[in-house]
């Protein structure tokens, strides 16, 4: 009898201790959009005007619309111009961590990325690997790029963004900041 209720108690440890962890993941779902950046302040006649400097941002684009489930996450944007006639690009994410493939028609043909989630407390890891070949042997190479997004407020997702180097590069990395709109 002992051992029936301290298997009882495991079991019902393990299911709050799963469930807790459940509620603790935020819900991204929503759509996003990049705040502008502020306009530099005008410069005396005469003297050359600020000098932009942008990032490679998320890698999204600067309107995206997420739905989430419990087991996946969308990601979806436009990237072409609307006269191009072609959709938005859609990427979906497997929440358990499992590998999800999604495919791009780009260029020179269909390009496949594959791409597995880890969750850090309320942050999700996402890295891609991108296939790339070096131009000089035709030899077939691998990049990375590892997204980590999380909740700063309810209506502020920030996602950093890291690209591993490719073909001799430098890593480079981004921080953008969306609000809920």
């Amino acid at each position: 009898m002992i051992r029936v209720n301290l298997l009882t108690l495991v079991v019902l440890a393990m299911f709050l201790a799963a469930n807790t962890v459940a509620q603790e993941r935020p819900d991204f779902s929503g759509r996003w959009a990049v705040e502008p950046e502020p306009t530099p302040a005008p410069t005396a006649p005469g003297t050359p005007a600020p000098l932009r400097v942008g990032n490679m941002g998320s890698g999204w684009g600067p309107a995206i619309t997420i739905k989430q489930t419990a087991d996946r996450l969308t990601v979806e944007y436009d990237f072409f111009a609307r006269g191009d006639m072609q959709a938005p690009l859609k990427f979906t994410y497997a929440l358990d961590g499992s590998e999800t493939s999604n495919s791009v028609m780009m260029g020179r043909g269909i390009q496949v990325q594959n791409s597995k989630t880890a969750w850090a407390g309320k942050e999700l890891l996402i890295t891609t690997t991108h296939p790339v070949e070096d131009p000089t042997g035709g030899k077939a190479l691998r990049t990375d790029v590892k997204r980590k997004l999380w909740l700063e407020a309810p209506d502020t997702l920030v996602v950093e963004t890291t690209r591993d180097p490719a073909l001799g590069g430098l890593t480079t990395r981004s921080r953008t900041v969306y609000k809920k709109s």
